[in-house]
């Protein structure tokens, strides 16, 4: 990107010791492009931005400041992602009750409704409020008022919160939406194809801020006002942090899609990122419970890596047919006695009822120890082919597209979930490919597919083909028991068993 210096302008501090070359205009509080978005009173805005360029925290100041105007007569109703971001917009909307030294009581979390729906509320003077909310599409049902969808397309269904958002106007108000992109099948994409290519029939006043452009308006000086003197940031030009963020993201399309508003097109994914979403526990969640407390039966998988790939355990709890992930335990270039140890400890416990282990090539060898040590009714060895790989990765894609099963919320997980390709081979064959990135070859997505398969074939000895199985239906067999092995039929609703 262009990084043309320009000389330091009178306000910059005699100490700044930051190496950015672009500098704003003038010593305001906002950059052009938050100033933009502050003061359009548009009816419905809609921004599509990248990532932590400062557009919450803007807004924040826009809601206090529309909620002071004289004349001012409607509450506003802020939804974000979840608690814990509906509790930071407020926070932020407290710090510039101050700027504009009026009075204000932070009346902290209440019940907003009858059905028990709860917000972060701050009451001005004037007795006008501001309500932060989290996800919830119907906790913005029978209000009235100014809306703003924080980070709209993360919510769970985008969809439904903007038809339930939307009447809440009719009355007088507007309605704020921004977010970074989640995949091109996503509403909030809908919506943006809708005004630029359709003729913007809903009427949106539309804003776009990708990285670079908020560079060019002196992003990088505000920030490095902020971070510590012995901050690596600290030391770069536009062009070095451009550079920075490009690289620490999980791909190119990760890079274009949160920092240079391209969507990710979603139609050459196995898992769309709508898909992932609806299934993440949310930022903050205690997702990691204590494993010797469990009560219900535990599963898991194991993807083998040693050298380039890496190691993933995977183990779900699965409760009233929900798959609730416990723990994922990554391991790089770790020997082959430290992965089994960090195994063993989880298949000792009393509840851990499967383990599904890939045993390609190098997982061979840990498989069948694993088999020695637990049995073959506790451990299961799937060698990966074409067929068996599809066999894995349809059950995940159902998993979530009917939401039973919970992912925790982290770049690398989501990077490998979405990195898996379905694609078709000249001969017409499906088969299942990887992307490699920086956090390594979907590792992650067959270790996740692995646990679920071992959630539902009690099965004894190792699946390597799907071809020629023989289907039978039963009335029931309890799926603990250990069969005698001889023919691997599949009865009614219990997956694969030996008998």
């Amino acid at each position: 990107m262009n990084t043309e210096s320009h000389d330091r302008p009178p306000f910059v501090p005699r100490d700044f010791s930051g190496r950015c070359r672009i500098f704003p205009s003038r010593d305001v509080m906002f950059l052009p492009f938050q100033s933009k978005w502050v003061l359009d009173n548009s009816r419905l805005k809609l921004a599509v931005k990248a990532r932590q360029i400062g557009l919450s925290w803007t807004t924040a100041y826009r809601v206090v400041r529309e909620k002071l105007r004289e004349g001012a007569r409607l509450d506003a109703w802020v939804a974000s992602r979840d608690e814990v971001q509906a509790q930071l917009f407020l926070q932020d909307a407290k710090r510039f009750v101050n700027v504009f030294n009026v009075a204000a009581t932070d009346i902290g979390q209440n019940v907003i409704d009858n059905d028990g729906h709860t917000a972060y509320t701050l009451r001005f003077a004037n007795g006008l409020r501001a309500h932060s909310m989290s996800s919830n599409a119907d906790a913005q049902a029978g209000k009235r008022g100014d809306r703003v969808l924080d980070e709209f397309a993360l919510h769970p269904d985008p969809r439904k919160l903007y038809e339930i958002a939307f009447p809440g106007i009719t009355w007088g108000g507007s309605l704020e939406i921004f977010s970074s992109h989640r995949g091109s099948l996503n509403y909030f994409n809908e919506l943006v194809r809708e005004i630029t290519e359709r003729g913007n029939p809903k009427g949106f006043s539309l804003h776009k801020i990708t990285l670079e452009d908020a560079l060019s308006e002196g992003f990088l000086y505000k920030l490095q006002c902020k971070l510590p003197y012995d901050d690596p940031r600290m030391e770069m030009d536009e062009g070095d942090y451009y550079n920075f963020i490009r690289s620490g993201c999980a791909d190119k399309e990760s890079f274009l899609q949160e920092f240079m508003c391209q969507p990710a097109d979603d139609n050459t994914a196995f898992l769309g990122y709508d898909l992932i979403a609806g299934c993440e526990y949310r930022e903050g969640d205690r997702w990691q419970t204590d494993l010797l407390d469990c009560k219900n039966p535990l599963f898991v998988g194991v993807d083998v890596g040693r050298e380039h790939d890496l190691t993933v355990i995977w183990l779900i709890e699965q409760v009233g047919g929900v798959n609730f992930t416990r723990r994922v335990v990554e391991m790089s270039k770790q020997t082959f006695d430290a992965q089994e140890q960090s195994l063993y400890e989880l298949l000792r416990l009393p509840m851990v009822r499967r383990c599904c282990i890939d045993q390609s090539g190098l997982g061979r060898q840990f498989a069948e120890r694993a088999t020695k040590k637990f049995g073959a009714y506790r451990v299961e060895g799937i060698s990966f082919t074409t067929s068996t790989k599809e066999e894995l990765a349809y059950p995940v894609r159902v998993a979530f597209e009917e939401r039973t099963v919970k992912v925790p919320f982290t770049n690398a997980i989501r990077a490998d979930l979405r990195g898996v390709r379905k694609e078709v081979t000249s001969s017409g064959h499906t088969r299942f490919a990887g992307e490699r990135n920086r956090y390594g070859h979907c590792d992650r997505f067959w270790a996740l597919a692995l646990a679920l398969h071992a959630a539902k074939t009690p099965t004894t000895g190792a699946l390597t083909s799907v071809a020629g199985i023989r289907y039978q239906k039963s009335t029931f067999v309890s799926p603990w028991r250990r069969f005698t092995p001889r023919t691997l039929q599949q009865t009614a609703g219990l997956g694969y068993f030996e008998t």
